[in-house]
């Protein structure tokens, strides 16, 4: 089972897809979106293939340990991102070549069912009624909505009341039952974070997902010592490394993204780290359908999972969507806001390669946003 080809697909609205092919015919599909770099992503994938190719596709770890570690130069979002869509597209194989889902590969289902959460917008309280209602239409239980916008360095009253009714107008929609995060984004400094967690503890967040930016990661600690709100963070980290200071730090979720934290392979160990500090895993994935088979595959053999991230339905995916690119939506519908047990082979879903080819001559160029203060200087998106 020798690694005979490997491509790249950049497709809309940000998505890097990774289809690794056998010489006995098995293809397997990954994804390496890193949004708003899927042209330095796709090189990095490609100066990898000229070591896979003729590689036994079988070797997963060897080939982790080998594209990890190799190069002088080591680590980061571009490398790691590119290392996770091979991993994910190895697994692929190896769970089709076997006949069985990946999550058998990795001991077996601990649950039968995961918990998904939604992304909602709303710049104000009316909107974001509107918005969690579409949510718990479709059957989710959770949403995750951002605090605020553009955020000063030193957050005004106007600005914290803002992000405190914006909640509780959540809360309110929600109820006692259901379950709202409040994503800071890292757009918040340590001081005005601090300043905001004891205004939102009566609302009961979820959790508070990125207080500080991950540049920041040692003012966790000071941070979790603030406030009774559960702590989550992690889509910017890449490896066990640089999560176990943040873990030490109080931490009460990790959310590596299997996109961009060297895939199953180190998420995996990512979650066994956090399992030992009583840390629940709950990965980012506002991505691709890969990325979210891929996050389930994990969930259903992790003990200490909490709740998955999705991207089905949301509003910025702009010319493409979630579904659009797996030719059987089944495995992937929600009942009763959850996903069940996946129970194909490999990552459990059918890529629609027609439509990934498709999709690819026109490529994508998101890039993220620009935001400045009112000053001129730059500013968190």
């Amino acid at each position: 089972m020798l690694i005979e080809r490997v491509e790249t697909f950049a497709v809309a609205p940000r998505w890097l897809f990774v289809r690794i092919q056998t010489d006995d015919g098995i293809v397997g599909w990954g994804e390496a979106s890193l949004e708003g770099n899927s042209g330095v992503v796709r090189t990095a994938v490609e100066q990898f293939a000229e070591y896979l190719l003729g590689q036994d596709a079988s070797r997963i770890e060897d080939h982790w340990q080998v594209l990890t570690k190799s190069g002088f130069y080591r680590g980061g979002p571009v490398f790691a991102s590119a290392v996770s869509g091979i991993d994910q597209a190895l697994w692929d194989i190896a769970g089709k070549a076997l006949g069985v889902p990946v999550h058998r590969l990795l001991g077996g289902a601990v649950r039968d069912r995961i918990r998904a959460y939604g992304w909602v917008g709303g710049d104000d309280p009316s909107e974001v009624g509107d918005h969690i209602a579409a949510q718990m239409a479709v059957g989710l239980t959770a949403v995750k909505m951002n605090a605020s916008g553009r955020m000063s360095r030193n957050g005004s009253v106007a600005e914290l009341d803002a992000v405190v009714a914006r909640v509780a107008a959540a809360r309110e929609v929600l109820g006692p039952d259901r379950d709202v995060a409040v994503d800071l984004h890292g757009r918040f400094t340590l001081a005005t974070a601090r300043r905001l967690a004891p205004l939102l503890e009566p609302l009961h967040p979820f959790f508070i997902e990125e207080p500080v930016a991950p540049e920041n990661s040692h003012l966790i600690a000071e941070f979790a010592r603030s406030t009774s709100i559960p702590i989550a963070t992690g889509e910017r980290l890449y490896s066990r490394q640089e999560f176990l200071p943040v873990i030490q730090g109080g931490i009460a979720i990790a959310q590596p993204d299997l996109s961009h934290a060297g895939g199953i392979s180190e998420v995996r160990r990512i979650a066994a780290l956090a399992e030992t500090f009583d840390v629940q895993l709950a990965p980012h994935c506002p991505l691709g359908p890969i990325a979210l088979a891929a996050c389930l595959q994990v969930g259903f053999a992790t003990p200490n999972y909490l709740i998955q991230e999705q991207s089905i339905g949301i509003h910025y995916n702009q010319g493409a969507e979630v579904l659009d690119y797996v030719a059987d939506t089944e495995p992937l519908k929600f009942v009763d806001g959850n996903f069940e047990l996946l129970t194909g082979p490999g990552l459990g879903i059918e890529i629609d390669e027609a439509a990934v080819r498709a999709a690819d001559t026109i490529g994508n160029n998101w890039r993220t946003p620009l935001w400045r203060h009112s000053d001129g200087s730059f500013a968190e998106w």
